[in-house]
């Protein structure tokens, strides 16, 4: 039972009339077929280890579900290969993995005229993503010899933004998930991330990442080994174009009762969003912020649907919030669960779940989901804050 102070305090965040912008879907596959053995896979074959999207999948959820907004991951170890190291120099040749992203990045925003949110999928670490999400070197790591530089992710970042620049429906995650690292170290790599993009004369929206997996839950509290709050860090980005929000992941579930870990790996959904996001919710309207929920999930069972539909209808209410995109869909997953639970599946349109029984799509997405989805979405003009 929610105790009489917290309700005081969800209904005060609750007042704002709020407009979601950007609904819709992950797009997982492009940091596929990695782990084990470091090297593994790298740099992989296209449409064996890795692909991005399917495009019939993009459009039965453009033209049917009628969402405009897709996170679509990558590799920063595929885009900017070992050999290379990260920075400007790209992967142009083998297996042509950035054309090959930047096809799937045109079907969404040119030929269905949707969002496409990049996402280098790497926890801020660059090297080796054999055991994500623990391996590799943190970036900006100066006492590892190691690790790629914060000059060095802003390189990487300037010549992406440059690649798309002229793209208006392009939205620029800076990393996923970061954790583990010294907060202060997060607040440069993303600065100088978005100091790179404005210099490369890109003008779109960019989504700033912080500590703790940037989880919503625990964006005021110290994560990892003694790591600052991100609250403490996060409001002293600053973007000349002031079109940067925040980068919020949130799961719902934990493991049995006994461990609450936020990995959207449970098929119970046990913690409620509007009490964890309240905080979250309290310092954007502080410091005059919005945020993107790109992450979260639930499993396919009638306690995740009520947690799912609390919590979207937790952010429309409120105008901290400009849009959303579920964990998730993509070309590789075919009966295996990304998201709560073993047996819940995908949400890739017409794939089954490890018991040869519909997936997520099918039951989650309806549900859950789609009476979520606002009918005034953003559908066109650069990708902004408004």
């Amino acid at each position: 039972m929610k105790s009489l102070q917290n309700l005081g305090l969800l209904a005060a965040l609750s007042l704002s009339t709020a407009k979601l912008l950007y609904v819709g879907v992950n797009e997982s596959g492009g940091e596929f077929g990695v782990f084990g053995t470091p090297g593994t896979g790298l740099p992989g074959t296209f449409g064996v280890n890795y692909a991005f999207i399917n495009e019939s999948t993009v459009d039965i959820f453009v033209d049917q579900e009628k969402i405009n907004f897709f996170r679509v991951t990558f590799l920063m170890e595929r885009m900017c290969p070992l050999e290379f190291g990260l920075g400007a120099r790209f992967n142009e040749t083998r297996m042509q993995y950035f054309s090959e992203y930047a096809a799937a990045i045109n079907h969404i925003t040119v030929t269905k005229g949707a969002y496409a949110l990049i996402d280098p999928h790497n926890y801020m670490r660059y090297n080796d993503p054999s055991n994500q999400p623990f391996s590799g070197s943190v970036i900006g790591n100066t006492s590892d010899p190691n690790a790629a530089t914060t000059a060095q992710f802003g390189e990487f970042w300037g010549e992406l933004a440059r690649r798309f620049a002229t793209n208006p429906k392009v939205v620029f995650g800076i990393n996923n998930e970061p954790h583990d690292m010294p907060t202060q170290l997060i607040l440069a790599n993303d600065q100088i991330a978005i100091d790179a993009i404005r210099a490369a004369g890109a003008p779109q929206l960019i989504l700033a990442p912080g500590n703790g997996f940037t989880g919503g839950h625990s964006w005021t509290q110290v994560t990892g080994n003694n790591d600052a709050p991100s609250s403490e860090f996060l409001n002293k980005l600053s973007d000349p174009l002031k079109n940067t929000a925040i980068d919020i992941h949130e799961y719902l579930g934990e493991l049995a009762g006994r461990h609450v870990d936020f990995s959207g790996q449970h098929a119970e959904c046990t913690q409620p969003a509007p009490t964890n996001l309240a905080n979250l919710t309290l310092w954007l309207r502080e410091n005059n912020l919005k945020a993107v929920i790109s992450e979260f999930g639930g499993g396919d069972n009638q306690n995740c649907y009520d947690f799912i539909d609390d919590m979207l209808t937790y952010l429309a209410a409120n105008d901290e919030y400009i849009g959303w995109t579920i964990w998730a869909a993509g070309p590789l997953w075919g009966t295996s669960s990304p998201c709560c639970g073993p047996d819940t599946g995908s949400l890739e349109p017409g794939m089954l779940n490890d018991l040869g029984q519909p997936d997520a799509f099918s039951n989650v997405w309806p549900n859950a989901v789609r009476p979520n989805i606002p009918k005034d979405l953003k559908r066109s003009g650069v990708s902004s804050l408004d």
